[in-house]
């Protein structure tokens, strides 16, 4: 199963490196506990929307930022797992082309078909 909270601290923990930033710089910027932040760059904790406001403040990104590349590797981490319909009879599956009656279309988000398609 794919873990947001897992994505989420995977996402935050490559940006910290990539700065060349410590847990305990980060930590004390953000004001939350090193072993706090280290659980959740972990995927062991769920992190508030507060405490990931602050996280991103303290590491001088947009909180949009990270919630996007969190999105991208969550779609990617999707469509490398085992189909969801699965289990569902072939004949209740919609063929590929269909979309649900209501659901966003395929040309609001282009890069995921593409990705999709890769």
């Amino acid at each position: 199963m794919i873990l947001l909270r897992q994505l989420l601290g995977d996402v935050l923990r490559r940006l910290r490196v990539r700065q060349g930033r410590t847990l305990r710089e980060v930590s004390t910027l953000a004001r939350v506990s090193l072993g706090y932040l280290s659980e959740v760059e972990r995927g062991q904790k769920e992190a508030s929307s507060e405490l990931l406001a602050s996280i991103c403040g303290a590491l001088g990104v947009p909180l949009s930022q990270v919630l996007r590349e969190v999105s991208d590797q969550f779609a990617l981490a999707e469509l490398q797992a085992t189909p969801v319909l699965a289990d569902v009879p072939e004949h209740e599956r919609l063929p590929l082309g269909e979309t649900v009656p209501g659901s966003i279309s395929d040309s609001v988000f282009p890069e995921v078909k593409d990705m999709v398609a890769a």
